[in-house]
């Protein structure tokens, strides 16, 4: 079983900005995250991205942190990419994801694009719906369950 941690929990009240990390979120099932633009009744409810991928830009933007690529879960020890669509992941004691769609196209090129040439998330971040809500905060545990 793979296990990884929650580096960082963020959200933004409006699309197309960056988040704010938040000491914890609340995740309702089939909806998303409690307060944050994305939730919704459609397939990418929650955004991943790992801080592996985060690094890789912050060697040219040194001052770059979690939530600057708008994704909800910075995760750290999971590869995301290799997950697969459908696979269910659970953050902390009782939230579960499973896996709708990895990277997505980036119709127009984000800050950190403009600023490096290159941006992570269009490519490494994943997106997932909420199978079963809960509450999620840094350090919390990330299981990927083994069907």
């Amino acid at each position: 079983m793979e296990i990884g941690s929650v580096i960082a929990v963020s959200v933004s009240k409006e699309k197309g900005t960056k988040k704010v990390n938040v000491e914890e979120a609340e995740f309702t099932k089939e909806f998303g995250i409690v307060g944050d633009a994305h939730a919704g009744k459609w397939h990418r409810q929650v955004s991943l991205l790992a801080i592996e991928s985060i690094n890789k830009i912050k060697q040219k933007l040194p001052d770059i942190v979690p939530g600057n690529f708008a994704e909800n879960i910075t995760t750290e020890g999971i590869n995301l990419v290799l997950l697969g669509i459908g696979k269910k992941i659970k953050l902390g004691e009782d939230v579960l994801l499973e896996i709708t769609q990895i990277g997505k196209e980036c119709h127009a090129r984000c800050e950190i694009f403009r600023l490096v040439g290159d941006c992570v998330m269009p490519k490494e971040g994943v997106f997932a719906k909420v199978l079963k809500g809960g509450k999620v905060k840094a350090g919390s545990k990330i299981e990927v369950i083994v069907t």
